[in-house]
């Protein structure tokens, strides 16, 4: 049983405890604006299911800072999305959405932002590498090795494909083992379409060996 897919909140956008796993890099696939005047930005990305990225007034200046003020040339960039433990609400610390890293900035960036009224803090956004872009989506093969997907569709073929490759039952097992942290890391159907896979896999085997 898959203990995650019974944590993951119910929700219409990304929230900050689905980062709890791991930072997630996510390609921009469309900026729209909403009718809530305290998140009016949802930032769609390849694989959100549905629920996008709506970020905060510190997060929105930043993409501005990084990237200008017209969000249709978004489209096609990536960041990576954390979870910062420290981000306050109503004077509890109760976790948020950052980002690190983005795409397109020729170097890394520091901004002033609002940590309280009363307070400014440097905040640092880092140069998304071009081979960190696809880091989201990693299988492991049957020999160990992290082969990279750019989409969570082509991450699932990729851990069919290795699945297929297991010589019995306990190899499934092992890779389902190593594959955890990535596991954590991709969108919810990516995930269960594979542990599907990894439960067809070895029943199959187990029918072989019994036959």
């Amino acid at each position: 049983m898959d203990m995650a897919a019974t944590v993951i909140p119910k929700s219409d956008q990304l929230n900050a405890d689905d980062l709890m796993g791991a930072p997630r890099t996510v390609r921009i696939s469309k900026v729209s604006g909403t009718s809530a005047p305290d998140q009016p930005v949802a930032v769609h990305f390849e694989g959100d299911d549905g629920r996008p990225y709506k970020p905060c007034k510190s997060m929105r200046r930043v993409m501005i800072a990084a990237w200008g003020a017209d969000a249709s040339q978004y489209v096609g960039r990536a960041m990576t999305l954390y979870r910062d433990p420290k981000v306050a609400f109503g004077g509890m610390e109760v976790g948020g959405i950052r980002i690190s890293h983005m795409s397109h900035i020729e170097r890394d960036i520091t901004l002033a932002l609002t940590v309280t009224k009363a307070k400014r803090s440097p905040y640092v956004v880092r140069v998304l590498k071009e081979e960190q872009q696809s880091a989201a989506f990693i299988t492991l093969g049957p020999d160990g090795k992290e082969y990279r997907s750019s989409t969570p569709e082509k991450w699932v073929d990729a851990c069919k494909r290795a699945l297929a490759k297991m010589p019995d039952a306990a190899a499934v097992l092992s890779w389902e083992r190593a594959m955890e942290p990535h596991l954590a890391s991709v969108p919810e159907d990516a995930r269960a379409a594979v542990l599907d896979a990894a439960r067809e896999r070895t029943a199959a085997l187990d029918e072989e060996e019994g036959a």
